[in-house]
Protein backbone atom coordinates (compact mmCIF):
# COMPACT_ATOMS: atom_id res chain seq x y z
CA UNK A 1 0.00 0.00 0.00
CA UNK A 2 1.09 3.72 -0.74
CA UNK A 3 2.28 5.41 2.52
CA UNK A 4 0.37 8.64 1.31
CA UNK A 5 -2.93 6.01 1.22
CA UNK A 6 -2.40 4.49 4.99
CA UNK A 7 -4.52 5.35 7.75
CA UNK A 8 -2.72 7.68 10.51
CA UNK A 9 -3.14 4.06 13.06
CA UNK A 10 -1.57 1.92 9.97
CA UNK A 11 1.78 4.76 9.54
CA UNK A 12 2.04 4.62 13.48
CA UNK A 13 2.06 0.99 13.39
CA UNK A 14 4.36 0.63 10.19
CA UNK A 15 6.78 3.54 12.15
CA UNK A 16 7.10 1.64 15.24
CA UNK A 17 8.07 -1.61 13.43
CA UNK A 18 10.85 0.78 11.27
CA UNK A 19 11.89 2.00 15.05
CA UNK A 20 12.82 -1.20 16.30
CA UNK A 21 14.87 -1.87 13.26
CA UNK A 22 16.32 0.68 13.26
CA UNK A 23 17.60 0.20 16.77
CA UNK A 24 19.04 -2.55 15.75
CA UNK A 25 21.18 -1.44 13.11
CA UNK A 26 22.21 1.43 15.12
CA UNK A 27 23.27 -1.15 18.02
CA UNK A 28 25.67 -2.98 15.25
CA UNK A 29 28.00 0.72 15.66
CA UNK A 30 28.31 0.31 12.19
CA UNK A 31 30.97 2.94 10.07
CA UNK A 32 30.04 2.67 6.08
CA UNK A 33 31.06 5.32 4.10
CA UNK A 34 28.91 5.64 1.26
CA UNK A 35 29.47 9.60 0.11
CA UNK A 36 31.72 9.75 -2.63
CA UNK A 37 32.31 8.01 -6.03
CA UNK A 38 35.60 6.09 -5.18
CA UNK A 39 37.39 3.02 -6.98
CA UNK A 40 37.45 0.16 -4.41
CA UNK A 41 40.47 -1.81 -4.12
CA UNK A 42 39.76 -4.86 -6.69
CA UNK A 43 39.36 -2.11 -9.17
CA UNK A 44 42.99 -0.13 -8.21
CA UNK A 45 44.46 -3.58 -8.37
CA UNK A 46 43.84 -3.69 -12.34
CA UNK A 47 46.24 -0.93 -12.90
CA UNK A 48 49.11 -2.39 -10.16
CA UNK A 49 51.13 -3.39 -13.82
CA UNK A 50 51.40 0.07 -14.79
CA UNK A 51 53.82 0.15 -11.66
CA UNK A 52 55.75 -2.14 -13.74
CA UNK A 53 55.74 -0.83 -17.39
CA UNK A 54 59.05 0.90 -17.47
CA UNK A 55 62.43 -0.87 -16.82
CA UNK A 56 64.70 1.89 -15.97
CA UNK A 57 66.57 4.59 -16.93
CA UNK A 58 67.01 3.36 -20.75
CA UNK A 59 62.96 3.07 -20.81
CA UNK A 60 62.06 6.53 -20.08
CA UNK A 61 62.02 7.76 -23.67
CA UNK A 62 59.02 8.65 -25.42
CA UNK A 63 58.47 7.26 -29.24
CA UNK A 64 60.16 10.46 -30.91
CA UNK A 65 63.22 10.00 -28.29
CA UNK A 66 62.53 12.41 -25.68
CA UNK A 67 63.57 11.78 -22.37
CA UNK A 68 60.43 12.08 -19.95
CA UNK A 69 62.08 12.77 -16.98
CA UNK A 70 63.42 16.50 -18.40
CA UNK A 71 61.38 19.70 -18.89
CA UNK A 72 59.66 20.73 -21.70
CA UNK A 73 56.67 19.15 -23.23
CA UNK A 74 54.30 21.68 -21.38
CA UNK A 75 51.22 19.40 -23.47
CA UNK A 76 52.22 16.16 -23.16
CA UNK A 77 53.58 13.54 -24.35
CA UNK A 78 52.30 12.47 -28.02
CA UNK A 79 51.42 8.78 -26.58
CA UNK A 80 49.05 9.69 -24.35
CA UNK A 81 47.69 12.83 -26.46
CA UNK A 82 47.19 10.43 -29.27
CA UNK A 83 45.32 7.63 -27.00
CA UNK A 84 42.86 10.43 -25.74
CA UNK A 85 42.31 12.74 -28.52
CA UNK A 86 40.82 8.80 -29.82
CA UNK A 87 38.97 8.39 -26.90
CA UNK A 88 36.96 12.13 -27.03
CA UNK A 89 37.32 11.97 -31.08
CA UNK A 90 39.41 15.29 -31.10
CA UNK A 91 42.35 16.29 -33.37
CA UNK A 92 45.76 15.53 -31.52
CA UNK A 93 46.24 19.68 -31.63
CA UNK A 94 43.38 20.19 -29.62
CA UNK A 95 44.12 18.34 -26.29
CA UNK A 96 46.06 18.89 -23.70
CA UNK A 97 47.36 16.14 -21.48
CA UNK A 98 48.35 17.64 -17.83
CA UNK A 99 49.04 16.16 -14.60
CA UNK A 100 46.42 14.10 -12.52
CA UNK A 101 43.48 16.12 -11.88
CA UNK A 102 41.11 17.30 -14.10
CA UNK A 103 38.93 19.34 -11.35
CA UNK A 104 42.01 21.34 -11.41
CA UNK A 105 42.17 21.86 -14.66
CA UNK A 106 38.99 23.07 -14.55
CA UNK A 107 39.36 25.15 -11.38
CA UNK A 108 42.41 26.62 -13.81
CA UNK A 109 40.12 27.23 -16.58
CA UNK A 110 37.68 29.17 -14.72
CA UNK A 111 40.62 30.71 -13.33
CA UNK A 112 41.84 31.88 -16.78
CA UNK A 113 38.24 33.69 -17.59
CA UNK A 114 38.22 35.42 -14.31
CA UNK A 115 41.45 36.82 -14.63
CA UNK A 116 42.16 37.27 -18.70
CA UNK A 117 38.69 36.29 -19.96
CA UNK A 118 38.54 34.00 -23.14
CA UNK A 119 39.29 35.03 -26.92
CA UNK A 120 40.08 38.52 -25.97
CA UNK A 121 36.80 39.69 -24.29
CA UNK A 122 36.83 41.60 -20.72
CA UNK A 123 38.10 39.41 -18.17
CA UNK A 124 34.79 38.31 -15.84
CA UNK A 125 36.40 39.66 -12.96
CA UNK A 126 36.09 43.20 -14.36
CA UNK A 127 31.84 42.52 -14.68
CA UNK A 128 29.78 43.47 -12.29
CA UNK A 129 28.30 39.91 -12.44
CA UNK A 130 29.27 36.59 -13.90
CA UNK A 131 26.69 33.42 -13.84
CA UNK A 132 27.08 29.85 -14.89
CA UNK A 133 23.89 27.69 -15.27
CA UNK A 134 24.32 24.36 -12.81
CA UNK A 135 22.31 21.56 -13.98
CA UNK A 136 21.02 19.93 -10.92
CA UNK A 137 21.10 17.43 -9.57
CA UNK A 138 24.63 18.24 -10.34
CA UNK A 139 28.13 17.54 -9.46
CA UNK A 140 28.72 19.30 -6.42
CA UNK A 141 32.65 20.09 -7.02
CA UNK A 142 31.32 22.49 -9.84
CA UNK A 143 29.35 24.10 -7.69
CA UNK A 144 32.15 24.56 -5.50
CA UNK A 145 34.44 26.09 -7.60
CA UNK A 146 31.77 27.98 -9.03
CA UNK A 147 30.89 29.48 -5.70
CA UNK A 148 34.78 30.14 -4.91
CA UNK A 149 35.07 32.67 -7.73
CA UNK A 150 32.21 34.40 -6.69
CA UNK A 151 30.02 33.60 -10.23
CA UNK A 152 25.97 33.28 -9.37
CA UNK A 153 24.52 29.95 -9.94
CA UNK A 154 21.28 29.69 -11.70
CA UNK A 155 19.86 25.91 -11.58
CA UNK A 156 18.43 24.28 -14.70
CA UNK A 157 16.59 20.70 -13.97
CA UNK A 158 17.77 17.79 -15.40
CA UNK A 159 16.10 15.46 -17.13
CA UNK A 160 17.12 11.52 -18.61
CA UNK A 161 18.55 13.58 -22.17
CA UNK A 162 20.24 16.32 -20.05
CA UNK A 163 19.40 19.76 -18.50
CA UNK A 164 16.27 20.90 -19.93
CA UNK A 165 17.14 22.97 -22.97
CA UNK A 166 14.06 25.30 -23.26
CA UNK A 167 15.34 26.76 -19.38
CA UNK A 168 18.74 26.87 -20.61
CA UNK A 169 18.33 28.41 -23.94
CA UNK A 170 15.83 31.34 -22.38
CA UNK A 171 18.78 31.42 -19.52
CA UNK A 172 21.27 31.98 -21.91
CA UNK A 173 19.58 33.89 -24.54
CA UNK A 174 18.49 36.35 -22.72
CA UNK A 175 21.25 37.45 -20.34
CA UNK A 176 24.47 38.70 -21.13
CA UNK A 177 26.02 37.77 -17.68
CA UNK A 178 25.57 34.17 -18.18
CA UNK A 179 28.77 33.48 -19.39
CA UNK A 180 28.97 29.22 -18.54
CA UNK A 181 27.08 26.01 -17.64
CA UNK A 182 28.58 23.37 -16.03
CA UNK A 183 28.20 19.52 -17.60
CA UNK A 184 28.65 16.01 -17.66
CA UNK A 185 27.42 14.52 -20.18
CA UNK A 186 27.82 11.27 -19.84
CA UNK A 187 26.52 9.24 -16.83
CA UNK A 188 26.00 12.38 -15.08
CA UNK A 189 26.64 12.81 -11.66
CA UNK A 190 24.38 11.92 -10.14
CA UNK A 191 21.69 10.77 -12.18
CA UNK A 192 23.67 8.68 -14.17
CA UNK A 193 21.90 10.67 -17.58
CA UNK A 194 23.42 10.32 -21.08
CA UNK A 195 23.09 13.66 -23.15
CA UNK A 196 20.60 13.08 -26.17
CA UNK A 197 22.33 13.71 -29.83
CA UNK A 198 19.30 16.65 -29.80
CA UNK A 199 21.13 18.20 -26.52
CA UNK A 200 24.34 17.97 -27.79
CA UNK A 201 23.44 20.05 -31.07
CA UNK A 202 21.13 22.43 -28.90
CA UNK A 203 23.84 23.34 -26.57
CA UNK A 204 26.39 23.99 -29.45
CA UNK A 205 24.19 25.70 -31.76
CA UNK A 206 21.97 27.78 -29.27
CA UNK A 207 22.12 31.97 -29.73
CA UNK A 208 23.68 32.99 -25.98
CA UNK A 209 23.69 37.00 -24.88
CA UNK A 210 27.36 36.20 -23.87
CA UNK A 211 29.91 36.16 -27.25
CA UNK A 212 32.15 34.56 -24.70
CA UNK A 213 30.04 31.88 -23.38
CA UNK A 214 31.68 28.69 -22.71
CA UNK A 215 29.97 24.86 -21.92
CA UNK A 216 32.30 23.20 -19.20
CA UNK A 217 31.96 20.05 -20.29
CA UNK A 218 33.70 17.38 -17.81
CA UNK A 219 33.25 13.94 -19.66
CA UNK A 220 34.55 12.59 -16.27
CA UNK A 221 32.86 9.07 -17.11
CA UNK A 222 33.04 8.88 -20.65
CA UNK A 223 34.44 5.09 -21.27
CA UNK A 224 32.60 3.92 -17.83
CA UNK A 225 29.93 1.98 -18.96
CA UNK A 226 28.46 -0.96 -16.93
CA UNK A 227 26.66 -2.71 -19.70
CA UNK A 228 27.24 -3.02 -22.78
CA UNK A 229 24.60 -1.12 -25.12
CA UNK A 230 24.46 2.07 -22.94
CA UNK A 231 23.98 4.61 -24.98
CA UNK A 232 26.71 6.57 -26.42
CA UNK A 233 27.52 10.70 -26.67
CA UNK A 234 27.25 12.57 -29.47
CA UNK A 235 30.72 14.65 -30.19
CA UNK A 236 30.41 18.13 -29.26
CA UNK A 237 33.35 19.92 -30.81
CA UNK A 238 32.57 19.13 -34.08
CA UNK A 239 29.11 19.95 -33.60
CA UNK A 240 30.10 23.34 -32.36
CA UNK A 241 32.08 23.88 -35.44
CA UNK A 242 29.16 23.30 -37.85
CA UNK A 243 27.13 25.69 -35.68
CA UNK A 244 29.58 28.50 -36.30
CA UNK A 245 30.89 28.19 -32.35
CA UNK A 246 34.28 26.67 -32.76
CA UNK A 247 35.30 28.29 -29.71
CA UNK A 248 32.61 27.27 -27.35
CA UNK A 249 33.30 24.04 -25.34
CA UNK A 250 36.17 22.91 -23.16
CA UNK A 251 36.39 19.14 -22.78
CA UNK A 252 37.79 17.43 -20.09
CA UNK A 253 38.56 14.05 -18.88
CA UNK A 254 41.25 11.88 -16.86
CA UNK A 255 42.00 8.55 -16.04
CA UNK A 256 41.86 8.90 -12.39
CA UNK A 257 39.04 6.25 -12.20
CA UNK A 258 40.26 4.31 -14.98
CA UNK A 259 43.83 3.79 -13.70
CA UNK A 260 44.30 4.90 -10.01
CA UNK A 261 42.34 7.54 -8.51
CA UNK A 262 44.27 10.95 -8.22
CA UNK A 263 47.37 10.02 -9.82
CA UNK A 264 45.95 9.00 -13.11
CA UNK A 265 46.08 11.79 -16.19
CA UNK A 266 43.89 14.28 -16.53
CA UNK A 267 42.68 15.76 -20.44
CA UNK A 268 41.45 19.82 -21.58
CA UNK A 269 40.71 19.58 -25.34
CA UNK A 270 39.05 22.45 -27.51
CA UNK A 271 39.45 24.36 -30.38
CA UNK A 272 42.54 25.11 -31.58
CA UNK A 273 42.58 28.93 -30.63
CA UNK A 274 41.50 27.65 -26.95
CA UNK A 275 44.38 25.43 -26.59
CA UNK A 276 46.78 28.12 -27.87
CA UNK A 277 45.39 30.38 -25.73
CA UNK A 278 45.52 27.96 -22.62
CA UNK A 279 49.47 27.04 -23.45
CA UNK A 280 49.95 30.63 -23.43
CA UNK A 281 49.17 30.92 -19.93
CA UNK A 282 50.10 27.61 -18.76
CA UNK A 283 53.69 28.27 -19.92
CA UNK A 284 53.82 30.89 -16.60
CA UNK A 285 52.64 28.02 -14.28
CA UNK A 286 54.68 25.11 -14.96
CA UNK A 287 57.57 24.27 -16.75
CA UNK A 288 55.56 20.86 -17.71
CA UNK A 289 53.74 18.04 -16.11
CA UNK A 290 54.62 14.69 -15.09
CA UNK A 291 55.99 13.05 -18.03
CA UNK A 292 56.69 10.04 -16.77
CA UNK A 293 53.54 9.01 -15.44
CA UNK A 294 51.81 9.67 -18.16
CA UNK A 295 54.44 7.67 -20.24
CA UNK A 296 53.74 4.68 -18.05
CA UNK A 297 49.99 5.41 -18.49
CA UNK A 298 50.46 5.40 -22.74
CA UNK A 299 52.44 1.65 -22.34
CA UNK A 300 49.73 0.45 -19.74
CA UNK A 301 46.78 1.84 -21.84
CA UNK A 302 48.14 1.40 -25.38
CA UNK A 303 45.19 2.24 -27.09
CA UNK A 304 41.53 2.76 -27.31
CA UNK A 305 40.59 -0.74 -28.10
CA UNK A 306 42.75 -1.47 -25.00
CA UNK A 307 41.48 1.29 -22.50
CA UNK A 308 38.00 -0.35 -23.78
CA UNK A 309 38.75 -3.89 -22.43
CA UNK A 310 40.47 -2.89 -19.42
CA UNK A 311 36.94 -1.03 -18.40
CA UNK A 312 35.06 -4.03 -19.08
CA UNK A 313 37.19 -5.51 -15.97
CA UNK A 314 35.99 -2.19 -14.03
CA UNK A 315 32.20 -2.56 -14.83
CA UNK A 316 32.89 -6.76 -13.70
CA UNK A 317 33.96 -5.70 -10.53
CA UNK A 318 31.02 -3.02 -10.18
CA UNK A 319 28.16 -3.56 -11.95
CA UNK A 320 26.87 -6.37 -9.17
CA UNK A 321 27.03 -3.97 -6.16
CA UNK A 322 25.08 -1.83 -8.20
CA UNK A 323 22.56 -4.42 -9.23
CA UNK A 324 22.51 -5.30 -4.99
CA UNK A 325 21.05 -2.07 -4.52
CA UNK A 326 19.03 -1.41 -7.01
CA UNK A 327 17.21 -5.17 -6.31
CA UNK A 328 16.94 -3.80 -2.42
CA UNK A 329 15.77 -0.17 -3.98
CA UNK A 330 13.37 -2.05 -5.98
CA UNK A 331 12.29 -5.02 -3.05
CA UNK A 332 11.57 -2.45 -0.37
CA UNK A 333 10.58 0.81 -2.02
CA UNK A 334 8.69 0.05 -5.19
CA UNK A 335 5.17 1.11 -5.00
CA UNK A 336 5.10 2.39 -1.67
CA UNK A 337 5.32 5.98 -3.21
CA UNK A 338 7.72 7.42 -1.46
CA UNK A 339 11.02 7.02 -3.41
CA UNK A 340 12.50 6.90 -6.90
CA UNK A 341 15.48 6.08 -8.04
CA UNK A 342 17.89 5.66 -11.39
CA UNK A 343 18.78 2.88 -12.71
CA UNK A 344 22.12 4.15 -15.04
CA UNK A 345 23.67 2.02 -17.63
CA UNK A 346 27.31 3.84 -16.22
CA UNK A 347 29.10 6.35 -14.00
CA UNK A 348 29.36 5.54 -10.37
CA UNK A 349 25.73 6.79 -8.75
CA UNK A 350 22.29 5.81 -8.26
CA UNK A 351 19.95 8.84 -8.36
CA UNK A 352 17.29 9.16 -5.05
CA UNK A 353 14.85 10.69 -4.88
CA UNK A 354 13.18 10.41 -1.37
CA UNK A 355 9.97 11.53 -0.38
CA UNK A 356 9.27 15.52 -0.69
CA UNK A 357 11.46 17.77 2.34
CA UNK A 358 12.75 14.53 3.68
CA UNK A 359 16.31 14.23 2.16
CA UNK A 360 17.99 16.05 5.25
CA UNK A 361 16.05 13.53 7.22
CA UNK A 362 17.29 10.56 5.70
CA UNK A 363 20.99 11.32 5.78
CA UNK A 364 20.56 12.24 9.11
CA UNK A 365 18.60 9.18 10.05
CA UNK A 366 21.50 7.20 8.61
CA UNK A 367 24.95 8.88 9.86
CA UNK A 368 23.57 8.22 13.23
CA UNK A 369 23.30 4.13 12.21
CA UNK A 370 26.75 4.39 10.81
CA UNK A 371 25.77 5.09 6.74
CA UNK A 372 27.95 8.22 5.72
CA UNK A 373 25.76 9.83 2.74
CA UNK A 374 26.75 13.00 0.82
CA UNK A 375 24.94 15.99 2.25
CA UNK A 376 21.26 16.60 1.44
CA UNK A 377 21.26 19.77 -0.76
CA UNK A 378 24.17 18.66 -2.18
CA UNK A 379 23.50 18.19 -5.66
CA UNK A 380 22.19 21.66 -6.12
CA UNK A 381 23.97 24.92 -6.35
CA UNK A 382 24.05 26.49 -2.70
CA UNK A 383 23.22 23.12 -1.25
CA UNK A 384 19.38 23.86 -1.60
CA UNK A 385 17.44 21.30 -3.21
CA UNK A 386 14.07 23.08 -3.57
CA UNK A 387 12.32 19.93 -2.70
CA UNK A 388 14.97 18.39 -0.02
CA UNK A 389 14.98 15.22 -2.02
CA UNK A 390 17.97 14.35 -3.71
CA UNK A 391 20.05 12.28 -2.06
CA UNK A 392 23.47 10.43 -4.52
CA UNK A 393 24.73 6.93 -3.43
CA UNK A 394 27.61 5.79 -4.44
CA UNK A 395 27.44 1.79 -4.61
CA UNK A 396 31.24 1.43 -5.88
CA UNK A 397 33.59 1.46 -2.81
CA UNK A 398 32.98 -0.90 -0.41
CA UNK A 399 32.97 -4.79 -0.43
CA UNK A 400 29.24 -6.03 -1.70
CA UNK A 401 28.59 -7.63 2.14
CA UNK A 402 28.68 -4.01 3.65
CA UNK A 403 26.78 -2.21 0.39
CA UNK A 404 24.02 -4.77 1.33
CA UNK A 405 23.97 -3.75 4.95
CA UNK A 406 24.16 -0.03 3.99
CA UNK A 407 21.22 -0.43 1.55
CA UNK A 408 19.21 -2.20 4.13
CA UNK A 409 19.55 1.24 6.65
CA UNK A 410 19.34 2.89 3.43
CA UNK A 411 15.47 1.92 2.46
CA UNK A 412 14.56 1.63 6.45
CA UNK A 413 15.54 5.64 6.76
CA UNK A 414 13.77 6.47 3.74
CA UNK A 415 10.73 5.03 5.23
CA UNK A 416 11.26 6.50 8.67
CA UNK A 417 11.35 9.61 7.26
CA UNK A 418 8.62 9.21 4.65
CA UNK A 419 6.33 8.03 7.59
CA UNK A 420 7.58 10.90 10.06
CA UNK A 421 6.64 13.42 7.15
CA UNK A 422 3.53 12.12 6.54
CA UNK A 423 2.25 11.78 10.18
CA UNK A 424 3.34 15.51 10.92
CA UNK A 425 1.53 16.54 8.01
CA UNK A 426 -2.39 14.26 9.30
CA UNK A 427 -1.10 15.69 12.84
CA UNK A 428 -1.53 19.74 11.88
CA UNK A 429 -3.80 18.79 8.94
CA UNK A 430 -1.91 19.89 5.70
Amino acid sequence: MRYAEMSKEKLKERLEEQRIKYGEFKAENLRLDMSRGKPCREQLDLSAPMLDVLSGASDMKTENGFDTRNYALLDGIPEIKRLYADVLNVKEGQIIAGGSSSLNMMYDTVQRGMQFGFGGFTPWNKLEKVKFVCPAPGYDRHFAVTETFGIEMVAAEMTEDGPDMDAVEKICGDDGSVKGIWCVPRFSNPTGAVYSDETVGRLAAMKTAAEDFRIFWDNAYSVHALRDGARELADILPECEKAGNPDRVFIFASTSKVTFAGGGVAFFASSGRNIKEAKAIMSMQTIGPDKVNQLRHARFLKDKENLTAHMKKHAAIIKPKFDAVLEILERELSGLGIAEWTNPDGGYFISVNAFDFTAKRVVELAGDAGVILTPAGATYPYGRDPRDRNIRFAPTLPPLSELVTASEIFVLCVKIAAAERLLEAAESGD
